[in-house]
């Protein structure tokens, strides 16, 4: 798992927090969700390839 990957997991880890104490727990607990699924491994990072390919198509 990426770095990226990893901080965001903590991010959504910390959306989901203020959510539930806001009192929308659907809400919290589908960030959560994407949290485990981020740190699961499943999930690939594609942000360096999808960077390179833009890059590329604005050279042209």
């Amino acid at each position: 798992m990426s770095d990226r990957m990893k901080a965001q997991a903590a991010k959504n880890r910390g959306a989901a927090k203020v959510l539930r104490g806001r009192g929308k727990g659907d809400a919290a607990k589908r960030m959560e969700d994407r949290a485990d699924e981020l740190e699961s491994g499943r999930v690939t990072d594609q942000t360096d390839t999808i960077l390179s390919a833009w890059r590329w198509a604005r050279r042209g």
